[in-house]
């Protein structure tokens, strides 16, 4: 028992003597290696956060948001078995084992195992408390509207970069500059030092668009491509006197929290980047640049009863034969055969200047990317069917917002403006960083445009091409497009595929907005007036009720009332 006692006693002495010994190794001997080391364990250095600037319409209503989330990472050196934790994050995150094995079977010390999680998966993930999986502070970038404006808005990838729209020409804006701090954080990676909820802001940016007009326009335009099933369509809604955007579409849309499952084409904005034949509303350019060189008037006569012209070898037909016609009736009853003869009398170097004048074949210098120029042959390049092509809108290829943008002027007096979505950009604290200034010059008479304006009045009457466009108790000025497509296959121009569209301003005499409806290969109907022209009507119907825009007819009732009341 003696020997017992005093082997166990040795045993002791010796365990106290080996701890005295780490404790003095550790706290005397080599303290600065060992704090060094802890240090190195509890505290890091961790990103903070940066959250994108919010996206805004004219009336403060948040289209674009920020979500705080977690995304789950991985350190592989810490998993003493990848199958049963791969297993097991499987069950909390649904998602396939083989996936998640992978990322733990890795050789490096870090790997994400899934980006912005949900606040649902990122707790069940916790409450398994997984050795060697971690989580850290990520944000998301979140479209309260789905799918409302996502050709304007946009979209950002996985790290919040831009990659579409506004989202992406004004990411410099939005993001913000990033920076690290040194986070305290205990064994289970609760944070203990202060200074990790500090947040990095990039700027806010207010757009020109209005969500209520927005959803007016979107509303009808996939009503309608539900009745015409076109291959594509596009719509846009313009202040005319400032260039603001009030509302832009395209279809197929598509809902921007979800971009990455959709197609490119599906994303792309034809309201910007599709060129065609504008056909018949490209007559805008020969008949005021007539009015404004002085070749013809109003009244001026033009023999069509022929029903066709023979130009450079070829003949070019009306859709309906037509008599003797007036400029005037000319324009409203969109005849092929007339506008060919004024545009010989004007000569392909006048035609020319004028479509340069109008803003066509080169950017509007539009705030969005993606904006195709369209393009027109130079003059010394036109064939001897050229003038009466073009003249009609063939052979030119322009954008729906470029063709919007020539009728503008008709409505605002004669200014060409240049287009815009974005109206302010603001910094964190709310002072302003930018503030877009209408930007316009006058490229027509006041003359001109005042009787370009009575002429097209009168193709929403009766008589004219798109009576269906006429809105009740508010004038109407516009004009039809009916424009063959090329068939690739033939190299001539189709016989059943069209471009279908309408565009023009109301109130006639004091515009509140100007638009413009495109309908790209309609089924049922190939006129203008037929297809795109009722859609103007219920967009611009339901519009100026929702902007209180009194009837033009307002003013001759309560002025008949006052009258009676006299007598």
């Amino acid at each position: 028992m003696k020997r017992r006692s005093i082997i166990l006693s040795i045993v002791i002495a010796f365990g106290f003597f080996a701890v005295i010994f780490r404790l003095a190794d550790i706290m005397l001997l080599n303290h600065q290696w060992y704090l060094a080391k802890a240090k190195g364990q509890q505290i890091k250095k961790e990103s903070i956060p940066v959250k994108r600037g919010i996206i805004m319409d004219r009336r403060g209503r948040e289209l674009a948001i920020n979500l705080d989330t977690e995304s789950v990472y991985c350190n592989p050196a810490e998993i003493a078995s990848p199958d049963q934790t791969a297993f097991a994050l499987s069950h909390a995150m649904n998602r396939k084992p083989e996936t998640i094995l992978a990322k733990l079977s890795s050789n490096n010390k870090f790997g994400w195992i899934e980006r912005k999680v949900s606040m649902e998966d990122a707790e069940r993930i916790r409450g398994l408390r997984l050795k060697g999986i971690g989580f850290s502070p990520d944000i998301r970038r979140f479209y309260p509207k789905g799918s409302l404006a996502s050709h304007i808005i946009g979209f950002v990838g996985m790290d919040n970069n831009g990659l579409e729209g506004i989202e992406r020409k004004f990411d410099k804006y939005l993001s913000a500059q990033g920076e690290k701090i040194a986070v305290q954080r205990d064994a289970k990676g609760n944070a203990l030092s202060e200074g990790q909820d500090k947040e990095i802001r990039g700027n806010n940016i207010v757009l020109t668009i209005d969500e209520g007009l927005q959803y007016i326009l979107e509303k009808n335009l996939e009503e309608a491509v539900l009745q015409w099933k076109p291959a594509s369509a596009a719509a846009i809604m313009m202040d005319p006197r400032t260039g603001e955007l009030l509302a832009m579409a395209s279809s197929p849309t598509f809902d921007l929290n979800n971009a990455f499952e959709v197609t490119a084409a599906q994303r792309r904005d034809r309201a910007i980047t599709d060129c065609y034949e504008p056909g018949s509303t490209f007559k805008i350019v020969v008949g005021t640049a007539a009015l404004e060189e002085g070749i013809v008037s109003p009244d001026s006569v033009f023999d069509c009863s022929a029903g066709y012209i023979e130009v450079g070898g070829k003949k070019v037909k009306d859709a309906h034969r037509h008599g003797v016609l007036t400029f005037k009736e000319v324009i409203q009853k969109s005849s092929n055969v007339g506008t060919i003869k004024v545009g010989l009398k004007l000569g392909r170097e006048k035609i020319y200047s004028y479509i340069k004048k109008f803003g066509f074949a080169e950017k509007t210098g539009f705030d969005l990317p993606g904006e195709a120029p369209g393009w027109v042959k130079p003059p010394e390049r036109w064939s001897g069917t050229s003038i009466g092509a073009i003249s009609i809108g063939q052979e030119v290829a322009v954008t729906p917002l470029q063709v919007l943008r020539a009728y503008a002027v008709i409505a605002n007096g004669g200014y060409l403006v240049k287009p815009h979505v974005v109206s302010e950009i603001r910094s964190p604290a709310g002072s302003v960083v930018y503030k877009a200034v209408p930007e316009s010059k006058r490229i027509l008479s006041e003359k001109v445009v005042a009787t370009f304006r009575e002429i097209l009045k009168t193709v929403t009457e009766e008589g004219g091409t798109a009576t269906e466009a006429a809105v009740d108790g508010n004038q109407v000025a516009g004009k039809t497009g009916t424009a063959q497509l090329m068939d690739p296959r033939t190299k001539r121009y189709s016989k059943d595929k069209y471009v279908s569209s309408f565009v023009g301003f109301v109130p006639a005499d004091n515009p509140r907005i100007a638009m413009i409806v495109v309908f790209y290969e309609p089924k049922g109907s190939n006129y203008g007036g037929v297809v795109a022209g009722p859609v103007f009507r219920k967009i611009a119907s339901e519009s100026l009720s929702y902007l209180s825009v009194p009837r033009d007819d307002f003013e001759e009732k309560r002025l008949l009332l006052v009258e009676n009341d006299g007598h």
